[in-house]
Order: structure tokens, then sequence, then C-alpha cells
């Protein structure tokens, strides 16, 4: 079996303490079964410490949060107080993944990072060569590659080319995108599309209001985006492309994705505008965390991305 990653993948590394969205904060942490009982087995104070913050009483196990979502783990110099007393191999499988997502297939695992976490999102909207795959491990234990996913394959490969196609406008490469997946997005004006995302669960205040100025913001008929934007644009679109077709194979939604992945770049360009014409000019660090925030608060819900889906084929 090999594994699969965007060419961006491996200058991944957690930035730890140095993150200003730790994602130790405002997330649920479930432990699973195998740590879960490694934890059980450590004795004296920190053993004591870590039976005491764990709740057991629902069917996964999961750190208790602090009256401010802080994991109890998260001390004030924003380190984990598990890594720092056990070591990095002590934690459970969704903080050492984290912010790492697969896709399945029958000769592959595609691995990559996501834009929820701020550090993924630097580096992604930071790159600036076209986005390939690459095999970053290779076993030798040779899998079987089902018809549907040669297919599909190819057919995503063939979406990769239409968003890199650096002699079109962003706009462009969207509706041929649309065109190639037989989808088309929904009429709404964009402040209809506002309400609608502000209909979903959102975790975050600052989204909310950020969405609230969206509604109020006055936009002119020609949307000032900058050159230099297209890029970031390019990397986004791959990125969503990417992580979400893959499961079309299974829910058979892939008009849907495409149609979340084309108005995902309407809200994004619409903050960069916005941001840019209040502040003069919107520097890569406001960027990221528009990006980092739409990730977070969209695809990063189960529930909100099955409510836009069912939108979207209406």
């Amino acid at each position: 079996m090999k594994t699969i990653a965007p060419s961006y993948y491996q200058k991944f590394k957690c930035i730890a303490d140095k993150c200003k969205h730790s994602c130790c904060i405002g997330w649920e942490i479930d432990i699973d079964d195998d740590t879960f009982e490694y934890y059980k087995s450590i004795d004296g104070s920190f053993g004591k410490r870590l039976k005491e913050n764990i709740d057991t009483e629902e069917d996964v196990s999961h750190f208790i949060l602090d009256e401010t979502e802080r994991c109890p783990f998260l001390n004030k110099n924003g380190l984990c107080d598990i890594i720092c007393t056990l070591g990095e191999n002590s934690l459970c499988q969704i903080c050492d993944d984290h912010p790492r997502y697969r896709n399945f297939y029958g000769d592959r695992t595609e691995i990559g990072v996501g834009l929820c976490c701020e550090e993924a999102a630097r580096i992604i909207i930071s790159n600036q060569d076209k986005t390939s795959l690459v095999t970053i491990d290779d076993d030798f234990v040779i899998g079987d590659e089902w018809e549907d996913e040669q297919e599909f394959l190819l057919f995503r490969q063939g979406i990769f080319d239409i968003l890199q196609n650096r002699s079109l406008s962003i706009e462009q490469r969207i509706d041929n995108m649309l065109l190639k997946c037989n989808a088309k997005v929904p009429y709404k004006t964009f402040n209809q599309w506002i309400e609608v995302y502000l209909s979903l669960e959102r975790l975050d205040k600052n989204w909310d209001t950020l969405l609230k100025n969206l509604k109020e913001y006055k936009f002119t008929d020609n949307l000032p985006i900058k050159e230099e934007w297209n890029i970031i644009f390019e990397q986004i679109l791959i990125y969503f492309v990417y992580r979400h077709f893959t499961d079309s194979l299974d829910d058979g939604r892939l008009k849907e994705r495409a149609v979340f992945v084309a108005l995902s770049y309407e809200f994004i360009k619409n903050i960069f505008v916005m941001i840019n014409e209040n502040n003069g000019d919107i520097i890569l660090e406001e960027m990221v965390d528009v990006v980092r925030m739409y990730s977070s608060e969209t695809e990063y819900s189960v529930e909100n991305m099955e409510k836009l889906f069912d939108i979207f084929s209406k």
C-alpha cells in the first residue's frame, strides 16, 4: 500500500506554543481505547491527574475541558503537559493525528493536513508551485484498485488540471470544474447564502461577527481582486477537491461537493475583499485566519456539511 500526500505535506510541523488558535481549546478531545488503558496504568501524581480529568461516563472517554474550554493538560505556556511528562508517543490518536486527515482506497491511503490548523493553512496558501501528489511511503504490499476508483482518480486529475490552468481566471476555472461535474450552484443572492451560513452551527463568535459584517458590507460591481491572490485561491480549491471529492465514491454527492468548492471560494474571496478595503491591505496572517475559520466552521462539522449538501441538491 502506498501513502500519497500533497507536495507541501512534509513541510508541516506543529508550532505548539507559537500557535494563536490552539487545537487544545474549544474542541472535545476523545481518547481512543488503547491510550485510555495506557493512561489508567500511569502511577503517581500525574496518573492521578490523568484519571481526574477524563470523563468516562459517555460512550467515548474524553478530557474534561475547563470553564474556558481548554484541555486540562494545556499549560499556561501553551504546551501539553502530557508530552512534557510522558513524551510525544503518549498522545491519544486524535491529538497525534490532528490536523491530518486520510482517505482510503484499495491500493493507497491519501493523507493531508487540514485548513482548520493555522500552520497548515499558512503552508497551503503560501505555496506558489502547483500542488502535485507525491508518494511519501510505499510498503510494497499490493492492494487492489477498484475500477470505480481508477475512473475517479482520472476524473479528479482532470479537475486538478482545470483548477491549475493559470492561463484562465479563477472564475473561469470554477465554471469549468462545475461543468465537468455536471453541477450548478443554486441561485441565491450572496446575502441569502450568508443567511444559510448563519443558520449553521457556529463555534467561534468571531466567525459570527465576520459573517454579519459581510452581510452589511456594500460590494462594488467590480471587486478589486489582487492578482497575487489567484494562486492562494487555486491552492484552496485544490485542497477542498483533494480532501472532499473522495467521499463521493461512497455517497454519490459529487455535485454537492463541487458546489461547496465553488461557494467556499466566493465566501473566502469576499471576506478578503472586505478586509482589504477596510484595512487598506490584507496581510498573509489575516488570510490564514480567514481560511482557518472558514474550514473550522464548515468542513469540520459533519452536520453543517450535510445541511449544506441538502441545500445544494435542491
